[in-house]
This record gives C-alpha cells, structure tokens and sequence, in this order.
C-alpha cells in the first residue's frame, strides 16, 4: 500500500474517532473553564459546550470530507454520482440505482461503520461492567 494512502486512511480514522470522543471531551473541557471559579453551572457555560462542540464536529466532517476527496485523487478513483435521496424520488422507477458492484463501498464508509461498532461496543461494556446499578445497592 502506498504510503499516501495509508496516512489518508490513518488521518481519516483519527479524525472519525475524534468526532466521537475528542470532540465531546474538548467541549466539556471549554465548558469547566468558564465555570472553574464559581464552580457552578451556568446557562453561559452551557452554551459555551453547544457552541463549541457544534463547531467542532463542523471542522471535522469537514476535514473528513476532504480526506475523503484527496483519497479519491491518490487512487484515481471517480467522484460518485450524485444521488436522490429515497423520498425525493419518483414512485414510478424510471431510474436505475447504481449497484454495490458499480459504487463499492469508500474506505471512509468502511471507517465510520467500524469506528460506530467499536463506540457502542465500548459504552455496552462499560454500562454493563463498569457503571454500576442506578438503583443503589440493596
């Protein structure tokens, strides 16, 4: 595999995972600052979290997204088509859909299902594991 493309496919699970944690985390972060001398919370610093993390998970889809161009450009693969979305369609079927063999899968698809499976996975074991009963002990 060429070394290109392994640091676009590397860049792209880092980014992806950090849609997930790096994102939330940084939020909560910048969130705790603003309430670290009162130690309470307030609407501001609740906002503080929204805003930021909105923005955040924006600057990373979008790298993602271009990740995912500048991979297509390596490997010389086409742009895919542009696609109509289920409810927009016609209900008569005039058009054919492209197939699995004709629009495989990106490697950036394969990523973010990957990573997904791995999130919930981890939260299972550590809600049933880790987390201990809501109920208190009896």
């Amino acid at each position: 595999m060429d070394m290109k493309r392994l640091a676009i496919l590397t860049l792209m699970a880092v980014v992806t995972l950090n849609i997930w944690t790096g994102a939330p985390l940084f939020a909560l972060w910048v969130g705790s600052q603003l309430v670290r001398g009162s130690g309470q919370l307030t609407m501001g610093a609740a906002g503080a979290v929204v805003v930021t993390l909105g923005a955040t998970c924006v600057v990373l889809v979008t790298a993602l997204g271009r990740l995912t161009v500048r991979y297509d450009e390596i490997t010389g693969r086409p742009p895919r088509t542009r696609s109509q979305v289920p409810w927009m369609r016609s209900l008569r079927g005039e058009r054919t859909h492209p197939t699995l063999a004709e629009q495989p899968l990106r490697p950036v698809e394969r990523i973010l299902v990957v990573v997904v499976l791995i999130a919930c996975a981890a939260f299972e074991v550590w809600f049933f594991f880790f987390s201990g009963s809501p109920l208190g002990s009896a």
